[in-house]
């Protein structure tokens, strides 16, 4: 009951947002603006931003953005510390305290007010809270609250002495199969000292891809900085649990003549070692982005239709949007697959990474 009302609920929420996107797009139209750009529409709510942007109404004097402003910080060598609400800049329109907002990114500017120029000598390093980090920490937030409270009802001897309930009942089941089907089969009588990572990035991947589909929300695994993030600490995880028999069958691949060890052989097995970590960084950043994507491209063939005829426009609408919403309701299940998948992986190679002699595995 609780997977179908969070699917409901989703299904809605996008729903609203495809309404209220619609609106937004028409109203260009209507008043003879700018035509309609799908890759710009697309970029935007894909990538990272200094505010959460919701939808946009236009008439034919007022402009109206639901939006939730985040603070920005930066710091110039030249001009030193700044810090304002990414409000002052009126979406992109105007500038305030010397620096300005284009495409994504805030540059310095000079100038009279009103005919401000991008001064290009003034380094800026932006060190804001955009909606990709306001979006981790209130994921960090959830998973942080969610576990304690249900290590706490463990603690008391619910779960235990009696049947789990809530939340507790739920993620049971989760931490279960993350032990039996992820930690053991891959690192055998080791699983309990990476369960604890691996329940922990599993949740974290989880909760952010959920977080993900949310519209108006951030796409934070779609982000590459975040999967490269994640990516790098399972390699130390991964380098830090090597034995003398990994690296020993690196360097010196037994049973392969001299030659093809040192120019074939070493040169691959190096490689591997950092592609695995890339694997993992690629594949969930690709996913995540692959569906959004997909997603808003359905939604803009509407409007591509559109700008050809109102009657293909119209016509073509409701095939769009129930292709959305199945691509949509994919994603859910993907949500799920790729923290699986990431958690799996990093099991696999950790296990490999611990792998004895084979003198060893036999005995």
């Amino acid at each position: 009951m609780g997977t179908k009302g969070l699917k409901s609920l989703l299904v809605a929420g996008f729903s609203l947002f495809l309404l209220l996107s619609g609106g937004s797009v028409k109203a260009n139209e209507e008043a003879g603006e700018e035509k309609l750009n799908p890759a710009e529409i697309i970029m935007d709510h894909i990538k990272d931003a200094h505010e959460f942007h919701f939808f946009t109404l236009k008439g034919d004097s007022t402009e109206f953005h639901a939006t939730l402003p985040l603070p920005v910080l930066l710091y110039s060598p030249q001009r030193g510390w700044a810090f304002f609400s990414s409000a002052k800049f009126h979406h992109g329109h105007e500038a305030h305290d010397g620096y300005k907002l284009e495409n994504g990114k805030i540059l310095a500017v000079s100038g009279p007010e009103g005919a401000e120029v991008v001064d290009e000598k003034v380094v800026v390093y932006d060190l804001s809270i955009t909606k990709n980090v306001v979006q981790m920490i209130l994921a960090l937030t959830i998973l942080v609250v969610l576990m304690l409270g249900i290590a706490g009802k463990y603690k008391k001897g619910q779960g235990i002495t009696t049947a789990p309930k809530g939340w507790q009942n739920a993620i049971e089941p989760v931490i279960t199969f993350v032990r039996d089907e992820v930690a053991k089969p891959n690192l055998a009588g080791k699983y309990k000292k990476y369960l604890p990572y691996l329940l922990t990035v599993f949740f974290f991947i989880l909760i952010n891809n959920i977080f993900g589909l949310i519209p108006g929300s951030a796409n934070v695994t779609g982000n590459i900085a975040f999967t490269i993030i994640l990516g790098v600490i399972s390699f130390f995880v991964i380098l830090f649990s090597t034995n003398k028999h990994f690296w020993g069958h690196i360097f010196w691949y037994p049973g392969v003549p001299t030659v093809v060890r040192l120019f074939i052989m070493l040169p691959v097995e190096l490689l591997g070692v950092f592609t695995k970590p890339f694997a993992l960084i690629v594949r969930l950043f690709a996913n995540m982005v692959a569906g959004h994507i997909i997603i808003l491209s359905f939604i803009t063939l509407i409007f591509i239709f559109g700008s050809m005829s109102a009657v293909a426009g119209w016509g073509f609408s409701p095939l769009s949007v129930a292709f959305a919403v199945f691509i949509y309701l994919i994603e859910i299940m993907v949500a799920f697959i790729q923290a699986f998948i990431f958690t799996n992986l990093t099991a696999v190679f950790i296990g490999q990474a611990m792998e004895g002699s084979h003198d060893e595995g036999h005995h």
